[in-house]
């Protein structure tokens, strides 16, 4: 069963929260990270990418960015930019983006679970990656950055959640890309007791977004155990910082692929080869998404193909019988020469949120084909999970991403 606890936020003050909560620290290269604490020196993303601090010439990886990345942080506790929580609490972390709403619950998650599989995994880690959050977390003596969790909905934590957002917000701010946050702390005791006792009940929770965050602050959890042989298992380095939403409220988008080149083949063979695999329909100048599993839109020389594999052909399994899958198998892999799309320069992808003339831009300036997929479903998500299997890479693309800096775990 699930442990999900409450815990002590250090959380910006209501004025300044809209300036500090950033984007994931992922989703920038240094130069944009750079570019992007220069226009918003209150950024949180100069302690999640404390490289912005120094030159170029500075590694991102020095042991004196993490340092500065704790000193920014308790510099700013200090300043009073941040407050500390008094009282363990949950929180209500509601996002808008298009006029759809998802809320989840902001709280800690056991390291436990993790290892344990009650928290599932369905993607690998690469530890270069898991160590650069390992060094930030222990720097920082916090997790920063908080991970994407789902679960099947649960009626206790609806009713406990609809009731708490009838009051005033802690938070309610509209950030530059158009997205609302709103945040309401779950602060009386017999709500706290419903939430945590009806986590309990719960045997399965999913990491949707974030492997490399909760990898590497497992790895911090394991390190702190051993350097205190006399832990309890209440300390604070035992959870991690997560936002966990309910399955039924959460969108997949789209992760769609563009290639470099048709593998020396013309545009007609390529064309007669990929009708052997799947029904092609011709649909035109203007873009097409596709509107069913097992089927995919093809963008080729100015033209949409609408492209379809018989029902009968999908293969029933967890991984195989994904969209992406059945495109990197059936076409990606024997007809474009894709071999591995991890490690393949001639392939690239494209989420779901940048649309379909994103897709068109990239055939006109350095691809010959693109590929948009109908999303992979949260259902699906959980089915992989569940069998123990890994996804294939960039198989889901949520949005609206979860801010940084709006919660913060100290350890």
């Amino acid at each position: 069963m699930a442990v999900i606890r409450p815990f002590c936020a250090i959380r910006p003050t209501r004025e300044k929260a809209d300036k500090i909560a950033a984007l994931p620290y992922d989703v920038y290269n240094r130069k944009e990270a750079k570019e992007e604490v220069a226009r918003n020196p209150q950024s949180f993303l100069r302690i999640d990418r404390a490289e912005t601090q120094f030159d170029d010439g500075v590694s991102t990886y020095a042991p004196e960015v993490y340092q500065k990345a704790h000193d920014i942080l308790w510099g700013m506790v200090e300043d009073g930019s941040f407050i500390k929580e008094e009282k363990a609490c949950y929180y209500i972390y509601e996002l808008t983006m298009d006029g759809r709403t998802q809320t989840g619950i902001a709280a800690c998650a056991s390291i436990d679970d993790y290892e344990q599989g009650v928290i599932k995994k369905h993607e690998n880690t690469r530890a270069e990656k898991e160590q650069d959050r390992i060094n930030h977390v222990n720097a920082c003596n916090a997790q920063t950055g908080p991970i994407f969790l789902a679960y099947r909905a649960n009626a206790v934590i609806n009713a406990v959640v609809e009731a708490v957002k009838k009051e005033d917000a802690l938070y309610d701010f509209v950030s530059e890309d158009s997205i609302r946050h709103r945040v309401w702390a779950i602060s009386a005791d017999a709500q706290i007791c419903d939430v945590q006792n009806a986590f309990a009940a719960i045997s399965e929770i999913y990491i949707a977004d974030g492997h490399h965050r909760a990898a590497s602050a497992v790895r911090v959890g394991q390190m702190r155990r051993k350097g205190h042989p006399g832990y309890t298992g209440e300390e604070e380095f035992n959870y991690f910082l997560s936002v966990l939403f309910p399955d039924e409220q959460l969108m997949i988008m789209d992760y769609n692929r563009v290639v470099k080149d048709l593998h020396g083949m013309s545009e007609g063979e390529f064309l007669e080869e990929t009708s052997k695999l799947f029904d092609v329909e011709l649909m035109g100048s203007q873009p097409v998404k596709p509107d069913k599993k097992g089927c995919f839109s093809m963008y080729l020389s100015g033209k949409w193909y609408r492209c379809t594999i018989p029902a009968r052909e999908l293969p029933d399994h967890p991984v195989e019988g994904l969209d992406v899958s059945v495109l990197q198998q059936r076409l990606l892999s024997p007809v474009l020469g894709i071999g591995d799309p991890k490690t393949d320069s001639r392939i690239d992808f494209v989420g779901g949120v940048r649309g379909l003339k994103e897709l068109e831009k990239r055939c006109k300036e350095d691809c010959a084909v693109a590929f948009a997929m109908y999303p992979t479903s949260i259902q699906e998500l959980f089915a992989v999970a569940d069998a123990g299997l890994l996804m294939p890479p960039k198989s889901t693309w949520f949005e609206p991403k979860l801010r940084s800096g709006i919660f913060i775990h100290a350890i």
